[in-house]
């Protein structure tokens, strides 16, 4: 009889590389530090597996949605690239749709992952420069983003945030950062879970945006999702 293999989602390989990264811990509960805290990370560990810290930037949207928050230990607000961050603190660090929407994200990065012991892990999620999504994002004017917002996406979703998307911000900018500081890249995945895209407006848009540039921007995904190890080594890298 022939096994059927389900496709993995991101939540599933996520939760998968914590709950090894937790084996490994022992007794130890985890440190983890989810950055891009504006939404709740969907961790599936205990309250007393994981110590759980959240920061993000400090938007009226971000903090409007921050009280009540029962999937954090604590959480700070402010310019992630003066947030303190201790060095060498945590186990995981998740970054959750945080680097499209800064604008010096190789510095941020740099911070978060100074954040990590040796042998973490980095879950990082982001929308993809590269994609569909990702164009409408970036030509739709901040003021229509406003207005419509509401109409654009599900309700509960917070927003709308700022849109950047520096030129780093793709899957081979990632990958050309993490080789140049000796990090490995374990798993990779390509997702779709834009907020827009469950509305036929959004859906709409990113199929013209498809169609119009030949497929160069592509609708059939716009999230990236990787797991990245700072190794134990710091001279091992994965080539």
């Amino acid at each position: 009889m022939t096994e059927v293999r389900l496709p993995i989602t991101q939540s599933d390989l996520f939760n998968q590389r914590i709950k090894e990264q937790r084996a490994e811990a022992g007794d130890r509960r985890l440190d983890i530090l989810v950055a891009g805290c504006a939404t709740p990370s969907l961790i599936s560990l205990r309250r007393e597996d994981a110590r759980v810290i959240g920061i993000d930037e400090d938007l009226p949207a971000v903090r409007a949605s921050m009280p009540g928050r029962t999937d954090l230990h604590s959480w700070a607000l402010g310019d992630l690239r003066t947030v303190p961050v201790p060095p060498r603190a945590f186990d995981v660090v998740y970054i959750s749709f945080l680097l499209e929407r800064v604008r010096h994200p190789e510095i941020v990065l740099d911070r978060l992952l100074a954040g990590l012991r040796p042998g973490g892990l980095a879950l990082l999620r982001m929308r993809d420069r590269s994609s569909a999504y990702g164009v409408c994002q970036r030509m739709t004017p901040s003021l229509v983003r406003r207005l419509f917002w509401r109409h654009l996406v599900p309700a509960g979703t917070v927003g709308p945030l700022p849109v950047v998307y520096h030129r780093t911000v793709t899957r081979e900018g990632l990958h050309a950062f993490c080789l140049t500081r000796g990090l490995m890249v374990g798993d990779e995945l390509l997702d779709a879970s834009g907020p827009a895209t469950t509305r036929a407006l959004g859906r709409l848009a990113c199929s013209a945006v498809e169609n119009a540039s030949s497929g160069r921007f592509p609708a059939a995904h716009d999230e990236i999702a990787m797991v990245i190890r700072k190794p134990h080594n710091h001279f091992a890298r994965l080539v």
